[in-house]
């Protein structure tokens, strides 16, 4: 199943945000207007989980600067996410890293976004981005061992900005500064003769 086109399942969960205060009531809806980029992870406290809460973090100014609120969510409850923040990088933590981590302990938001790893009861490692409406427009689903690439997630974000900003679409290894496309047979065929001239 895909969630891509429909509006992004809505939550309200405890979270822990910049400067390690819990919060009760975070919502995806908070963040109406701005574009969200949701992951899903599998569990606090483990391997390759710390890699990729600290890749999003060392990249975190470009995804603002993309007007883009990057959230993390695993099924571990808001004090565990509390000391995984309170620990050291050298030692397996993820001190300093500043964007929300959501608790889903009810595992409601992966079963939602239909993430789930039931058989285990963690989240696979989805990824969503959702637009300035609430409509998801782009999503991945890892298998718990595969590591995700955030250049990759700025790509697809500035991919959608520049079609929501050109009307223009953007082909296959497309980046900022690459060529585009107009969506008609005829535009195909000028971006295919640019190509090969």
């Amino acid at each position: 199943m895909t969630l891509v086109g429909k509006k992004a399942p809505e939550f309200k969960e405890k979270a822990v945000v910049e400067g390690g205060k819990i919060v009760s009531n975070y919502t995806l809806s908070q963040h109406q207007g701005k574009y969200v980029l949701l992951f899903f992870y599998p569990l606090d406290f483990t391997f390759v989980c710390p890699t990729e809460l600290h890749a999003f973090q060392e990249k975190l100014s470009e995804f603002e600067q993309r007007n883009t609120q990057v959230i993390g969510c695993s099924i571990d409850s808001c004090y565990s996410h509390y000391a995984w923040l309170n620990t050291e990088k050298k030692t397996g933590g993820i001190e300093g890293v500043t964007y929300p981590l959501v608790a889903d302990i009810n595992k409601t938001i992966a079963r939602d976004y239909e993430v789930l790893f039931e058989e285990e009861g963690v989240a696979y490692r989805g990824l969503f981005l959702i637009d300035q409406k609430g409509i998801v427009r782009h999503q991945v689903v890892n298998d718990l061992p595969l590591g995700r690439n955030v250049d990759e997630a700025l790509r697809i974000i500035d991919a959608l900005q520049y079609f929501e900003k050109n009307g223009e679409v953007c082909p296959a290894n497309w980046k900022q500064g690459s060529s585009s496309m107009k969506p008609t047979q005829d535009g195909l065929k000028k971006y295919f003769t640019a190509s090969v001239s």
